[in-house]
């Protein structure tokens, strides 16, 4: 564990450390979600146009999924975990960079930013793809690049990304598959 520990540490120095001027810039906006909201209504608009009247049961269950993987990685992996963020890692005090100053909160394991970017990636390119399937890049490039910045921010390490991408990944798919069994019964009774 101690040899995951160090490695997880020495490739978080690393990506921390490939910083500059205009890349704090870019990378704090990007760590921020709203920034996102031109993506968030292309993504309403691929549902409705798709889905038409029924999109509103893919809108719900994209927030399920949400919802799930951030109550899972908030609320039970951090809790439980307490792992430190790297801004708040003593032993790397004066050594990373930190465009947007210390987090919010102290855990970091699992990325909370991770599981929901790649939950909602899952999930939607699991509704949207047979239709679009370029979209699927797309989504998992965003859900990548989201959750690299929060790396480059200071507030996660590596390992954290990883394990929140999986998290949110796997909330992702059993959330879809359980998608699937609803809208055969509900849109079968609605017929």
């Amino acid at each position: 564990m101690d040899y995951l520990s160090n490695l997880d540490s020495k490739l978080f120095l690393f990506l921390n450390g490939l910083h500059t001027g205009w890349m704090d810039k870019v990378m704090t906006l990007i760590t921020d979600m709203w920034i996102w909201f031109p993506l968030y209504l292309l993504l309403i608009y691929w549902i409705a146009k798709q889905y038409s009247k029924r999109g509103w049961w893919v809108f719900i269950a994209a927030c399920v999924v949400v919802l799930c993987s951030d109550q899972l990685s908030s609320h039970v992996f951090k809790p439980v975990f307490q792992r430190l963020r790297p801004c708040f890692n003593e032993s790397f005090e004066g050594l990373i960079h930190l465009p947007k100053g210390l987090a919010g909160g102290r855990f970091s394991f699992t990325s909370s930013h991770a599981a929901n970017t790649f939950s909602i990636a899952t999930f939607l390119t699991a509704a949207l793809c047979r239709f679009r399937p370029w979209a699927a890049i797309f989504l998992f490039f965003w859900a990548f690049v989201s959750s690299y910045s929060r790396i480059y921010i200071g507030f996660h390490y590596p390992g954290d990304i990883v394990c929140g991408a999986i998290l949110g990944a796997l909330v992702g798919l059993v959330i879809w598959k359980l998608f699937q069994i609803v809208q055969k019964k509900v849109w079968k009774s609605e017929q």
